[in-house]
């Protein structure tokens, strides 16, 4: 039962990951590069909620009301104002910027709120459980997150498939200069793009926050947590993401079993036995 348990906690666990990557995959979708500071977004989205909480009192689940459009809006006029300056045949300018952004948003958050570990108390949801026969008790917090995920990624792939905004912005990911001859701008289409990761970012760092310690060193952690379950899932695919993140908590989940200090080596393990057996990832996005 002990195995059994490990498996279904790892799968809940991939939920947060998919959170974690789905973002990730939609700018490497759209844009075709990586935001080398993604996790980092995260980690200062956790701490929006954790100012929000200690200036309102609010549960920190209601900070997603200011958090998710506060970082929509702030990727929209990042990538407007900054990445789009840098976006071009040469994947160098993103990557550096990116890079430097990350060192700064670690500065800056580690000068105001130190090193000190942080976390979101969510009271009587980090204790509450559901009782499954045999003994297994199923948490209400990583069940919250696994079904969060899974309504983000649907939402984003109705999106993406039922809009008119989607259907240009899928375009734009298989021919950037056909769809800008068309008369479309690019440049506000990567904006779009990014703030809706953004958003999406913010609902993965308010969680990350309630489920785990955080500080401002720990992005770097999360980028690489994403950028695993994108590579396992499979590039642009957003439902590959949440598979990704399924396979990467369910080993890091049996490595603990097996001896805690195994539990991230298990994942990147993983990762590594993916990435040679199927370079494409297991779900890689189909063009059109």
């Amino acid at each position: 039962m002990d195995w059994v348990n490990a498996v279904v906690q790892g799968v809940l666990l991939g939920g947060l990951y998919a959170l974690f990557a789905s973002g990730l995959s939609l700018m490497f979708g759209v844009m075709r590069f990586v935001n080398i500071a993604h996790g980092d977004f995260i980690v200062m989205a956790a701490y929006g909620a954790l100012v929000i909480v200690g200036a309102t009192g609010l549960y920190p689940l209601w900070t997603m009301i200011a958090i998710v459009p506060g970082m929509a809006l702030l990727g929209f006029v990042g990538q407007r104002v900054l990445l789009n300056r840098t976006l071009g045949e040469d994947i160098l300018p993103p990557l550096l910027v990116t890079f430097g952004l990350s060192i700064i948003i670690q500065n800056v958050l580690l000068e105001v709120f130190s090193a000190d570990s942080q976390k979101l108390q969510a009271g009587w949801l980090e204790t509450a459980s559901i009782p499954i026969a045999g003994g297994l008790n199923i948490g209400l917090m990583p069940l919250l997150i696994f079904v969060s995920a899974l309504i983000v990624i649907g939402g984003l792939q109705t999106f993406l498939y039922r809009t008119p905004v989607g259907r240009v912005l899928r375009a734009t990911s298989d021919d950037q200069e056909t769809v800008r001859l068309m008369g479309a701008d690019n440049a506000r289409i990567f904006a779009y793009a990014t703030a809706i990761a953004s958003a999406v970012v913010g609902i993965a760092g308010v969680y990350m926050a309630m489920r785990t310690n955080f500080d401002p060193s720990v992005g770097p952690a999360r980028l690489l947590f994403a950028f695993e379950a994108v590579i396992i899932g499979g590039l642009g695919s957003l439902w590959g993401t949440l598979v990704g993140g399924i396979i990467l908590g369910v080993a890091q989940a049996i490595g603990a079993q097996i001896d805690p200090g195994f539990q991230i080596l298990a994942g990147h393990i993983a990762f590594l036995f993916v990435l040679v057996m199927r370079p494409q990832g297991l779900l890689p996005r189909m063009r059109g």
